[in-house]
């Protein structure tokens, strides 16, 4: 659905391990590869790890998120950190709990473009946690939204220099409720719309 949207005339380019990447170029002109990860971060990191050998120096994650917090259906959230599955958490000296893992970063560079191109359409700056997240779960404090893949990205991402952000599509609230396809796809289309204008 985003290479038709994205790319005029977008071929397949790449079919292995049964996920689907299209290139081609979009409508001003520019060249643009959208790229199917698969479901979670080893899945994803191995997807990375492949376009980086194969010339990639800058991605975008697009992807649904569960709200820990008050975001709404269809919420875009840019990732500012992201912490890998805790397992744990141990007291600081102020009696807060941090992560046994620290969190991952991306590109400060291509988030704050993300955040200026977004700027006008509600785009916020969030927190995330990379697990499926059961409700009675306990989570690091700063945690906001929970997906799957956005820290294993950004790790694979600094190991092999490529600069990645992501923008996130809130598709279930704290209390359980879930995204229409039809809000799902809409968002998804701003979501690579705002993508290939920092790409």
């Amino acid at each position: 659905m985003l290479a038709q949207e994205l790319l005029q005339q977008p071929k397949m380019s790449n079919h292995a391990r049964g996920l689907w990447g299209y290139t081609g170029e979009t409508k001003t002109g520019k060249p643009l590869t959208v790229q199917a990860t698969g479901m979670g971060g080893p899945s994803a990191s191995v997807v990375l790890r492949d376009l980086a050998e194969l010339g990639v120096e800058r991605a975008v994650r697009i992807g649904t998120c569960s709200s820990l917090r008050d975001f709404e259906l269809g919420d875009l959230v840019i990732v500012s950190d992201a912490f890998p599955e805790p397992g744990g958490f141990f007291p600081t000296p102020s009696g807060e709990a941090e992560p046994l893992q620290p969190a991952v970063e991306p590109d400060a560079v291509l988030t704050r473009q993300l955040i200026d191109v977004l700027a006008m359409k509600g785009g916020v700056v969030s927190v995330s946690l990379d697990v499926l997240h059961p409700p009675a779960h306990q989570v690091h404090p700063a945690a906001e939204v929970a997906d799957m893949q956005t820290a294993a990205l950004f790790a694979t991402a600094a190991e092999f220099e490529v600069a990645v952000a992501a923008l996130l599509i809130v598709s279930q609230t704290k209390d359980g409720r879930q995204i229409s396809d039809e809000m799902l796809e809409a968002t998804a289309k701003e979501a690579g719309t705002a993508a290939a204008a920092v790409l």
